[in-house]
């Protein structure tokens, strides 16, 4: 069963404005069925394939002329120079429309369109499926399940075993990915480094315990992150510090973009071994935070996401800022809520004065409620992930 992906009414909006609209995100997370669906009409060429890169790279002119109304272009990192090709097709004729393209890699595509496609492409990021487009699939999602399934769409439109799935898609990451950005020698090491991130996803990054963990320089992992966050297997979340006047970390958190590879990586393989696990809360605040990225990504919402953390230890797991405004959110994976889970709130509160808004405690109970201002609620229970409106 193939749905309509949320962003795809973004990507048509976007095709009606830019001659050329860029969409990039992991592999698999659906960019070619997306693009597919929402432009069946459109030539379609995959430069993974070896005759259609072969044909691009000997002949690109050859390439554009028996596609003169544009086309998609899937994996486009593949042959960036096609791009220098694609600006000056759009700067003769800026029809709205004309190139969609899809990549699975940040660095090339982003170094190549700063050059040549500045102005006239719009960009947009597919994550897998959002908690909303995973309703298709099941009216009750158990966010813990969630968490251990994961949320690629291939994994739930065939039915996939999660284990499986994920060693299949390590292994080829690794293989055709991590290969083409570093020069590994000690593979081995590298797939130690992704277990022990893991095990470190909602925390700050320390380079230096991860480098004395591996058994690679701080450098070396700087340069491994890099690279996860390039192949969108990671990102990183930035601490506001913007007119605090009390001395706040300046380090960012570590989050996956998907949490059925965190639990792959760590071995967790059902919710109820992740109810037991002490990082439980670690990748339950994970698998919320990415669900509000993607409710952004697929809409064009402009939201910054922080997170607070003071030298005092007082913290905020997700700052939303919006129509200057920052609504302070603390996530638990408790079933009770009990006072003290907004106490960070309240400092942050505190400490940011006319700034803050009124704040949000998500946590896995039933009951929605308010306590002193702060709305307490869990998502998967009560309208998703629609927290501050569009």
């Amino acid at each position: 069963m193939k749905i309509k992906r949320v962003i795809q009414n973004e990507l048509l909006d976007c095709a009606a404005e830019y001659p050329v609209v860029t969409v990039l995100g992991p592999r698999q997370s659906g960019k070619t069925t997306l693009v597919r669906m929402a432009f069946p009409e459109k030539e379609y060429r995959l430069l993974e394939d070896p005759d259609v890169r072969r044909l691009a790279v000997e002949d690109p002119r050859g390439f554009f002329a028996d596609c003169p109304d544009g086309a998609i272009l899937d994996e486009v990192q593949r042959v960036p120079e096609l791009l220098s090709y694609i600006q000056g097709i759009v700067d003769a004729d800026d029809t709205p429309g004309q190139f969609i393209l899809t990549g699975s890699h940040q660095p090339e595509l982003h170094q190549a369109i700063s050059q040549t496609l500045a102005g006239r492409t719009a960009l947009l990021r597919l994550l897998p499926l959002s908690f909303q487009e995973l309703l298709h699939f099941n009216k009750q999602w158990d966010p813990f399940h969630l968490c251990c399934v994961g949320s690629f769409p291939r994994l739930h439109h065939r039915r996939l075993k999660p284990d499986r799935f994920y060693a299949g898609y390590m292994q080829t990451y690794i293989e055709r990915d991590v290969r083409s950005l570093l020069n590994l020698k000690d593979l081995g090491r590298f797939q130690v480094f992704l277990r022990l991130l893991a095990g470190r996803t909602s925390q700050l990054v320390n380079y230096s315990a991860l480098s004395n963990d591996v058994g690679v320089s701080a450098t070396t992992i700087k340069s491994w992150i890099e690279v996860l966050k390039a192949s969108f297997i990671v990102y990183d979340l930035q601490p506001y510090y913007e007119n605090i006047r009390k001395r706040v970390t300046k380090s960012s958190k570590i989050y996956f973009t998907d949490t059925g590879m965190v639990c792959y990586l760590l071995g967790i393989k059902s919710a109820d071994q992740l109810k037991r696990d002490p990082l439980r809360g670690g990748i339950y605040e994970n698998l919320i935070i990415t669900e509000v990225l993607k409710h952004s990504l697929n809409r064009g919402i402009s939201h910054d996401l922080f997170f607070y953390r003071d030298s005092h230890g007082s913290e905020v797991d997700l700052l939303v800022r919006k129509a200057g405004k920052l609504y302070p959110v603390e996530i638990k994976s408790a079933d009770t809520f009990i006072p003290a889970f907004i106490k960070g709130i309240q400092n942050f509160r505190n400490a940011a004065g006319d700034k803050s808004s009124d704040g949000t405690v998500i946590y896995n109970g039933e009951k929605e409620h308010s306590y002193k201002g702060n709305h307490i609620l869990n998502p998967f229970c009560h309208g998703g992930f629609d927290l501050f409106g569009s």
